[in-house]
């Protein structure tokens, strides 16, 4: 038998609506020890969360006639994110998507691999090393970064409390020395080089970051 909703009163849907669009606005009201996702600009988003944290038992297809939403696929799926944005305030839950998150990461460092070997090639690209000579220099690069940061993470485990940015200048201090050791070039020249590698590392991580964490979150 097929399931009827029951239809909201105007008035009351506009009502809602208000109080919705004025919670969505305010991005700082928030309990204390409460964490805040906003998405910017009273967006759709943002609708759907605020009125998912008032009234957390209502159903998808409720929730979107009360907003005034078509109950397309688009939206369904949006809501279940506002479901799963609100859930993240619990602090199990952020442990298991910051979990996910970087399970994702890792797999993504490699995926991203073969594209800052390409930099290292055409920044290299009148000398005679071939691509795979470069790709065996990043394999070493990276195990050199994860045995650097395995013991930063190992440190903080046992409450040494050591400093992120100690470990960040060991590797770029390595990074250049390798590069100079690998490409036997000048100061000079391998320190410009180093600018440019970090550079294009930068702007490819900060992609890869974005792309992992949508996906992160809209899988979770």
């Amino acid at each position: 038998m097929k399931k009827s909703l029951v239809p909201i009163p105007e008035k009351t849907r506009k009502k809602v609506l208000e109080e919705i669009e004025k919670e969505a606005k305010d991005s700082t009201k928030s309990k204390k020890g409460d964490i805040n996702i906003y998405f910017g600009d009273n967006s759709r988003l943002d609708k759907f969360i605020s009125y998912q944290k008032k009234y957390p038992e209502s159903k998808i297809d409720q929730a979107l006639d009360s907003l005034g939403y078509e109950k397309n696929f688009t939206n369904r799926f949006l809501y279940t994110r506002a479901v799963t944005a609100n859930s993240l305030v619990k602090k199990e839950n952020r442990e298991q998507f910051l979990s996910q998150l970087l399970s994702y990461g890792s797999v993504a460092l490699f995926i991203f691999l073969p594209l800052f070997t390409l930099f290292l090639k055409l920044f290299y690209i009148r000398g005679t090393y071939t691509y795979v000579d470069h790709l065996i220099f990043v394999f070493h690069v990276q195990t050199v970064f994860f045995m650097l940061f395995s013991i930063y993470f190992l440190l903080e485990i046992f409450g040494a409390n050591p400093a992120l940015w100690v470990f960040t200048i060991l590797f770029l201090v390595y990074l250049f020395i390798a590069m100079k050791k690998f490409y036997r070039q000048g100061y000079f020249k391998t320190f410009f080089k180093f600018l440019l590698l970090n550079l294009s590392y930068s702007i490819i991580a900060i992609i890869g970051i974005t792309v992992v964490v949508l996906i992160s979150f809209a899988m979770y």
